[in-house]
């Protein structure tokens, strides 16, 4: 047998943490507290989340769900993604309410490991070639009545620190973001991601990436 180096100790350690996430979610849970009133649970999607994630999904304006590409917002696609919780490919989490009956969710974001053939061709053309082992995407949501609340902030600052703990060195933003979409590049920009180049679909789209070993 051949020596165990430093990159596959590495990729041992990422697999044990992804799978100890996938079996007990509320390893990775973490509070976090808005408001001396306001605390919500951000933590793994959990099978029994459907009705939940359902009521969150409708209640997002054309807007919001506008902004959103890596699925649709809709009953029949909470009910798939909670009836999908063991892929190994994905993360999703989301900011559960704590102080008020029912809880409800608030936020929704996924975390994915390994990049599309269509994204890992964009990025080589940019000139910076991924990674698949050392990259994750990134995809937020959050509530029309809880944005420019900062739960944006402390959500995505909770999502990048379980990145790192997963191992993982550069976070890109799955499927761009919109070219008109202002505000959301801002937020991006604040955290330490750079626009890496464009594409189009419908319309003006930016990839943009962090370096989590230099933010």
């Amino acid at each position: 047998c051949r020596p165990i180096g430093a990159c596959d100790a590495e990729r041992i350690v990422r697999t044990v943490i992804e799978k100890t996430i996938l079996e007990d979610p509320d390893c990775a849970a973490e509070i976090i507290t808005l408001a001396p009133d306001q605390r919500l649970a951000f933590r793994p999607l959990k099978a029994g989340d459907a009705a939940m994630l359902t009521r969150y999904f409708l209640s997002l304006s054309p807007d919001t769900c506008g902004w959103f590409s890596p699925h649709a917002f809709t009953a029949e696609e909470a009910e798939k993604l909670c009836a999908e919780i063991e892929s190994r490919q994905v993360i999703r989490l989301v900011a559960v309410t704590q102080d008020a009956e029912p809880p409800e969710i608030v936020a929704y974001f996924i975390l994915g490991f390994g990049l599309g053939e269509g994204d890992l061709k964009r990025y080589g053309g940019y000139g910076m070639p991924l990674d698949q082992a050392s990259v994750c995407t990134i995809a937020p949501s959050v509530s029309d009545a809880c944005q420019g609340r900062g739960l944006g902030k402390a959500v995505m600052a909770q999502a990048l620190s379980l990145a790192r703990r997963l191992g993982r060195g550069r976070v890109v933003l799955q499927g761009g973001v919109q070219a008109r979409n202002a505000r959301a590049i801002r937020f991006y920009e604040r955290f330490g991601f750079r626009k890496a180049g464009s594409f189009s679909t419908a319309c003006e789209n930016y990839d943009m990436t962090l370096d989590l070993a230099n933010d």
